[in-house]
């Protein structure tokens, strides 16, 4: 016998994963969704990526402002679920609504828990240089991210991945394991398991701030830190006091003569070579303050740069 399940999620995450749980033949009963919110420079109000998807598909759609409202609880009540998926809902779930369906509420969270916990996980997954990931499904506390673990899958981390390409694969993962879980679940045969407290990590939310390159430190933790903050904050350096985004690196080989950190080496077809503490990163994508997006190529063509300037 399938479940019928109500689903919490906003973003493009969300969006990746219904869709899993759809093509595989699990609709929800509902969609619940953040409020449509002003965005842009005429802060118009827009729709997450999950109501536009939703509406197309017919399904029936709530946005509450709190999960709390009691009218929320009353509509929600009436949907008689026997569980609830969360996948990135980005509000607080009260514990009267945790507590309606009778199977409670399960959460797709893009990490292996109790390691990053909290709302950046993909980020830090890359920040720290981690070889292998993967998707948690747990039982949703009032507490965050601290539920038992009912399904875990982990995968490899492509050392050229960056954050938004991630966390696009783990939610196709998190579909599955989410479809798995529901299947599972009305089998009754899901054990769950407690997160062991001891190996808890935080993953915070990023700032722009987090964004700023320092050359002083080693030539992979930079790389690892402008695959983290794509698509947001973005990593950036200073060139002759502009802002220089840098979208895309490579690790270079190392070799020849040390030299300080920052300092422009080659310019070549195949990137702009620049010293960190340890060796050299070849900057693929880049992006000067005020001008378009490009490869280092066209940058270079541009003569923007010389070898022997300095990015600060």
């Amino acid at each position: 016998m399938s479940l019928r399940y109500a689903f919490f999620g906003t973003p493009p995450f969300a969006v990746s994963v219904l869709d899993v749980l759809c093509r595989a033949g699990h609709p929800p009963a509902a969609v619940v969704c953040q409020p449509d919110r002003p965005r842009g420079r005429g802060l118009r109000l827009e729709p997450p990526p999950i109501k536009t998807w939703a509406e197309a598909k017919g399904l029936p759609l709530y946005q509450p402002e709190r999960a709390a409202a009691p009218d929320f609880l009353d509509a929600f009540a009436g949907l008689g679920v026997d569980v609830a998926l969360v996948a990135a809902y980005g509000l607080l779930l009260p514990a009267k609504l945790l507590e309606a369906p009778r199977l409670g509420f399960i959460n797709v969270h893009p990490s292996l828990l109790p390691r990053y916990r909290g709302a950046a996980p993909v980020q830090w997954t890359l920040l720290n240089g981690d070889t292998v990931t993967g998707v948690s499904i747990l039982q949703v506390t009032p507490r965050l991210d601290d539920g038992d673990i009912l399904l875990q899958r982990d995968v490899p981390v492509d050392p050229e991945e960056d954050a938004g390409a991630l966390l696009s694969r783990l939610a196709l993962l998190g579909g599955e394991l989410s479809v798995e879980a529901l299947e599972r679940l009305s089998r009754g045969d899901l054990k769950a398991v407690p997160q062991d407290e001891s190996r808890v990590v935080w993953a915070r939310a990023l700032e722009k701030e987090d964004g700023r390159l320092d050359w002083n430190q080693p030539a992979t933790t930079i790389h690892n830190r402008v695959r983290a903050v794509q698509p947001w904050p973005g990593a950036f350096c200073q060139l002759r006091g502009r802002r220089l985004k840098i979208h895309r690196t490579r690790l270079a080989p190392r070799g020849g003569l040390p030299r300080p950190p920052g300092e422009v080496l080659t310019l070549g077809p195949d990137g702009i070579g620049v010293m960190a503490a340890d060796g050299p990163v070849l900057l693929l994508e880049v992006q000067l303050e005020g001008k378009k997006r490009l490869s280092a190529r066209e940058f270079v063509q541009g003569r923007n740069l010389a070898v022997g300037d300095r990015l600060d």
